[in-house]
């Protein structure tokens, strides 16, 4: 399981777009990892968080629930929330879930 972030486009403030690779498996723990780590570039000013799913296999039902609480803050944020390389299956379920109407998809 791998967990890692990057960020580009520096300013003055911090970085205002950060990217994090969610791994092979969301679940609970790394979504709790995901969670934090996209509040906290958000809190240094990030602007659109890019949630990489290159690597993801595998999304069970509380990673869902821990990516709606991510939209959530970002909005409230005035963040966007970009999804990145999902594969076919995870794109369709959060098609039919309704998460695709508040993030954008790569």
């Amino acid at each position: 399981m791998s967990f890692d972030t990057a960020s580009a486009a520096e300013t003055a403030s911090g970085p205002t777009k950060t990217v994090v690779v969610a791994g092979d498996y969301l679940n609970k723990l790394t979504g709790e990892k995901i969670e934090r780590e996209c509040k906290d570039k958000i809190d240094a000013g990030a602007r659109e968080i890019v949630v990489d799913f290159s690597q993801t296999d595998i999304i069970n039902s509380i990673g869902i629930s821990i990516l709606l609480g991510v939209i959530d803050n970002a909005q409230m944020a005035g963040a966007k929330v970009v999804f990145a390389d999902l594969k076919p299956e995870s794109a369709e379920l959060f098609d039919m879930l309704g998460l695709t109407k508040h993030v954008t998809i790569q």
